[in-house]
């Protein structure tokens, strides 16, 4: 069976680009899939070895074998869904734009809603969640599924701002957290969890709160600011080199040090909504850029998929 394949190509900014061997590993990039509308949300399963991911405007979630190179439907209609992680106990987490909820998948195949409200209020349509060593899961807010009927339902917000929210794991409470974004998008904690990381998608910025012992957040400052030309910021995920990865839809993917310096970028033959890491190794790169999704094995390594 022959594989379809396009060129790995980067922009080094920075000399550490080079020397942390962020260009190092394939050469060519794999095309795992194509012919989708608007697709996001890469996850890797490692104990079934599959990749799931989202095709918004066709509302269908679908999935990659890697043992057999198969790809098929996982569940149609699929709520319009965006992001999908795991939680510690390996279920899918997912957040729905068309239902307006997050959502976890059981073991069984049930669907839980782990949060469709805020005081009473509708969510607008959840985009992008992160699971907590605690089990706390958090999530970001905006409105891209409330705008139009393209990735949800068109309706005006009930709350009327795009924020970030916390669902705490015992009560499930949901809690703000962050506010005062144009459209929170990519979430991602550090490698030790005592920061969150915030992308906004309409303010072209990524934010970075200190995490307190109470699960709330201290006031955000910038991390990173788009450059201009470069795109848009979407998901975003570590390496365990403290390097944040940053998918930039129009840019390819951005590759930032801990001190916030742009070290250089993955050019992409298409716009990036989401980056994620998976394989045995946790050091294949999933791309979601937007009709298609690509991997390539690279010579870093994902952040742990689980922390302690």
């Amino acid at each position: 069976m022959s594989i379809d394949t396009v060129p790995v190509s980067y922009e080094v900014l920075d000399e550490r680009f080079r020397t942390g061997r962020c260009m190092n590993g394939d050469d060519r990039m794999q095309v795992l899939h194509t012919g989708g509308r608007w697709v996001e949300g890469p996850v890797y399963l490692p104990a079934w070895r599959q990749l799931i991911w989202s095709d918004i405007p066709n509302d269908r979630l679908l999935r990659w074998d890697e043992t057999s190179g198969a790809v098929s439907v996982f569940r149609s209609p699929a709520g319009h869904t965006n992001c999908n992680t795991l939680d510690r106990e390996g279920r899918l987490i997912s957040c729905e734009q068309g239902g307006r909820r997050v959502t976890r998948t059981e073991h069984d195949g049930r669907i839980t809603v782990l949060a469709d409200r805020w005081q009473g209020k509708r969510l607008n349509s959840p985009n992008d969640a992160v699971v907590r060593s605690d089990g706390s899961v958090w999530f970001s807010d905006p409105d891209f599924g409330i705008t139009s009927d393209y990735e949800g339902f068109r309706a005006e917000s009930e709350i009327g701002a795009n924020n970030v929210y916390r669902i705490d794991p015992d009560s499930g409470e949901v809690r703000l957290v962050a506010d005062g974004f144009g459209a929170p998008n990519g979430l991602v904690f550090s490698l030790d969890e005592s920061q969150l990381y915030v992308s906004d998608t309409r303010s072209g910025v990524i934010r970075v709160f200190d995490v307190r012992d109470d699960g709330t957040l201290s006031d955000g400052k910038v991390f990173a600011e788009m450059r201009d030309g470069y795109g848009r910021f979407d998901n975003i995920r570590f390496d365990d080199g403290g390097r944040l990865w940053a998918a930039a839809m129009d840019g390819g993917v951005h590759c930032y040090a801990p001190d916030g310096t742009l070290l250089g970028r993955l050019l992409t033959p298409e716009p990036v909504a989401n980056v994620a890491f998976g394989g045995a190794k946790n050091n294949i790169m999933f791309l979601a850029a937007s009709t298609s999704v690509y991997c390539l094995m690279t010579a870093v390594t994902g952040a742990p998929r689980i922390r302690r």
